[in-house]
């Protein structure tokens, strides 16, 4: 059953292509790093892997079923899938570069940045061979340049969902390459031309990575069937994003996702476009694996009647922050009617609940963008800017890593880089409140241009719209927390969040001025800094590094309120006049680690005190192993099958399965509908033929 289904994912898709890998150069094309980004002539992998600190990954797993149980470890191995994937993305095939390396501490920690580049000292390589990190990673050629490409054909570049190559034309079937799944054609993508003449073309995700989405459908499947009789509705969310991932077409799976509160929850696909610095337009493969921490999140549903009216009450004229429709007022049943007119957006059914959420989980896997680098602690989303203008978004807080990163790093920072007296501030409560109104703070603001509509603001600002976005996310953040605290709707005393809050900058700035983390985190502290909202004072002899022997920052609590209120309004002009060159301004004056704070920084190195995570996770961690059941191998083949039958909602008959494809030129036989009782069935969809010669190549011009 399991090996049918790897069968019928493939006809949806094309072949799938080894990515151009970001190796070490050989000698005829070693690449002469920069002066800031030179190959290291030692070892440093071992001095670094220090600033990691393990940690476990668990939940109460006597709180899971039976069901539950044997479900996580499917959705664990489709992790372990859309994490290989990523590692095509942003470098190339996972176990060839490892088997490559030689040195253990190079290797481990090789395996924890995703590649020869430290991710938490700017990018720097730490392996010698290599020059910088190429700014488009694996999505575009090296040489790649929008110059000169038709307006028209930016669309097909700018896709989130596609990686960009050199033109080829598909050539014969090699079975060497597809010695683990059936075997495909090559696949064409969109081709585009340059003015000079240059050819590229675009590929879908689903078709480049055709065999590891096979698989992680396989798995997804299986953690389908596993939950079904206690969570249908998680159930069908898995098959619904199974489609998506095949397609490339997140819309009605995120819709579908926002509206689930099970006890279990999966996040997987390309999500975020940090990796893109080169246009800031691809996303990255990741998935978190997610257990519902119920009872935190009922202290957090208050929280949603809040949106509209802090979004009303943001320091920044009418323009500047529209109407938030992402949590509307209903007509007494529960229910809104949604405007669903947006340009290209499918149409839905005019009435919805409202889908806004804040919820709480232990993170029990980490797969893929998230876990490279600086480990995520909370997410927002969908990123669709339609879907949070008519749907809303989640707002997740990930407790157990969050609670894991207050106690090994706020915590010892604090002690170290705050005025002792203020120390009482630093608390869990605190930081949890502040992470999680960070996340809430996406959804507020402005998504597109004040005088052009139709241009997103993510579009405008380009590849330094994620720094731009973060910032704002923190200082509106704290923003929030600031007005909530004025309705008395939070514990403690604004001391505890503002402190906190400044505490958790030198967390976050470890990760270096390179992310956009990073950067946010600077522009937010610099401006604090020269405003006065926090002072340093220094006691004691000076050191060889050229500061105090102690050097502390102290809180002003009532400048810093009026610093976030004009960093606020600041921000959010900025995004929505889509002002390019002042958030590059931005940037390179605020952006930055100035010497002072290096400074500090270097001492808590000196301390010992962790920099972030690495995690200890998977099946074997949860004590899960006996509860995962093997999925058969899928066998090359080109002969044609029978689709599976499709499964319906209640009162509905849904489509058959697509068939398999076909033999040498057969097609593919679809399977029959299977609805509920009474209900029409739809028919199956016929699989492609079986393998074709090659088309003849394109005429010359």
């Amino acid at each position: 059953m399991k090996q049918k289904f790897s069968i019928l994912l493939t006809v949806a898709l094309s072949a799938v292509v080894a990515p151009t890998y970001a190796q070490s150069s050989g000698k005829a094309k070693k690449k002469t790093p920069t002066p800031t980004q030179v190959a290291p002539t030692k070892n440093i992998a071992a001095q670094r892997l220090g600033m990691y600190k393990k940690f476990a990954l668990k939940t109460d797993t006597a709180l899971l079923s039976v069901a539950e149980r044997e479900c996580i470890t499917h959705l664990i191995k489709a992790a372990q899938i859309a994490d290989r994937i990523f590692w095509k993305q942003t470098y190339g095939d996972k176990d060839q570069f490892l088997k490559s390396i030689k040195d253990s501490s190079e290797r481990k920690f090789a395996e924890i940045n995703y590649g020869p580049w430290d991710r938490l000292n700017n990018n720097e390589p730490f392996m010698k061979g290599y020059g910088p990190k190429p700014d488009g990673v694996n999505f575009y050629p090296r040489d790649f340049s929008t110059e000169g490409i038709d307006a028209n054909m930016m669309e097909f570049v700018k896709s989130p969902y596609s990686i960009v190559r050199d033109f080829k034309l598909p050539g014969p079937i090699d079975p060497s390459k597809h010695k683990d799944g059936p075997i495909f054609p090559e696949p064409m993508g969109m081709p585009i031309t340059t003015a000079s003449g240059k050819q590229y073309e675009t590929l879908k995700y689903g078709e480049f990575y055709r065999e590891d989405v096979m698989k992680l459908g396989d798995e997804m499947h299986a953690a389908s069937e596993a939950i079904m009789k206690e969570d249908k509705e998680f159930a069908m969310y898995l098959r619904e994003r199974m489609g998506a991932l095949m397609m490339d077409d997140y819309i009605g799976s995120d819709i579908k996702w926002l509206g689930l509160k099970g006890h279990l929850d999966f996040v997987i696909g390309p999500i975020e476009n940090y990796e893109d610095k080169l246009l800031g337009q691809k996303t990255s493969y990741e998935a978190y694996v997610l257990v519902r921490d119920k009872e935190w999140g009922a202290k957090l549903d208050k929280f949603i009647a809040y949106l509209p009216s802090l979004q009303a009450g943001l320091p920044v004229s009418a323009e500047y922050k529209p109407d938030l429709n992402s949590a509307p007022e209903d007509a007494g049943n529960g229910e809104v009617e949604m405007q669903m007119n947006e340009p290209g957006f499918p149409p839905m059914d005019g009435t919805h609940k409202p889908l806004s959420q804040l919820a709480v989980f232990d993170v029990v896997y980490y797969g893929g963008d998230c876990n490279s680098g600086s480990k995520t602690i909370a997410v927002n989303l969908p990123n669709d800017e339609r879907i949070q203008k008519n749907f809303g978004t989640r707002r997740s807080q990930l407790k157990n890593t969050m609670q894991a990163k207050f106690e090994n790093m706020v915590v010892p920072i604090s002690q170290r880089v705050i005025l002792p007296s203020q120390q009482k501030h630093i608390t869990f409560n605190a930081f949890f409140s502040n992470v999680m109104f960070h996340e809430v703070a996406h959804g507020l603001g402005i998504k597109n241009v004040v005088n052009n509509p139709k241009l997103t603001v993510r579009e405008a600002l380009g590849a330094d719209y994620s720094a731009i976005e973060e910032c704002k996310a923190d200082v509106l953040g704290l923003y929030m927390v600031t007005q909530l605290f004025d309705k008395k709707e939070l514990e403690g005393s604004l001391d505890d969040y503002y402190v906190t809050f400044v505490a958790s900058v030198f967390r976050s700035v470890r990760f270096g001025a390179a992310s956009a983390h990073g950067k946010a985190n600077m522009i937010t502290f610099n401006t604090l800094l020269q405003r006065g909202a926090i002072v340093v004072e220094e006691k004691g002899k000076t050191q060889e590094d050229g500061g105090a022997e102690k050097r502390w920052y102290k809180v002003d609590v009532e400048k810093m309120r009026q610093v976030i209120s004009d960093l606020a309004a600041e921000l959010l002009i900025l995004q929505g006049n889509g002002d390019m060159s002042a958030v590059k301004a931005m940037l390179d004056g605020r952006g930055v680690i100035g010497a002072p704070l290096q400074m500090d920084i270097k001492r808590l190195e000196t301390a010992g005190i962790p920099v972030d995570l690495v995690f200890d996770q998977g099946i074997e961690t949860l004590g899960l192993t006996k509860f995962y059941k093997p999925l058969p191998e899928m066998k090359m083949q080109n002969m044609g099958g029978k689709g599976k039958p499709g499964m319906g909602g209640p009162g509905q008959g849904g489509p058959g399965g697509m068939g398999g494809p076909g033999g040498m030129r057969g097609p593919g036989q679809g399977g029959p509908g299977m609805g509920a009782p009474g209900q029409p069935n739809i028919p199956g969809q016929g699989g492609p033929g079986g393998q074709m010669p090659p088309p003849p190549p394109l005429p010359k011009k």
